[in-house]
């Protein structure tokens, strides 16, 4: 089992998933900090190749396992820490993945549309 702390309009919620596929399970708890960043995993599907030529120098993976709901910057454009980068769809929540400092999108590493495992790269930046 594997337990993510999301937030979702303010609210702090810790679920566990269960990697047999049954229904993971979300409940309140208080918001101490915010969630720490996703520790880097090697994907498990092949992503596309990056929008732009460039790896960036800062990777941004997913926190979670999830769809691609929304792809909310374009490689090439500058986003501040704690803008929305990639959103996903996890248990029919939509969970923004957000730039983890000021900078420049480098590559935008999937589709909107797409499955990801937690871990897998959703964009660079530099």
């Amino acid at each position: 089992m594997k337990t993510y702390t999301i937030t979702v309009n303010g609210t702090a919620y810790e679920v566990t998933v269960e990697e047999t596929g049954s229904a993971p399970s979300a409940a309140p708890v208080k918001a101490a900090a915010p969630a720490p960043s996703a520790a880097p995993a090697a994907p498990k599907a092949a992503a596309p190749a990056p929008a732009q030529g460039s790896k960036g120098s800062v990777e941004i993976a997913a926190s979670l396992p999830g769809k691609v709901f929304k792809i909310a910057a374009d490689a090439g454009s500058t986003v501040k820490a704690g803008d929305p980068v990639v959103i996903l769809e996890a248990m029919k929540m939509e969970v923004p993945v957000v730039a983890p400092q000021d900078g420049t999108i480098a590559s935008i590493n999937v589709a909107a549309g797409q499955s990801v495992e937690a871990g897998t790269l959703l964009a660079t930046m530099n």
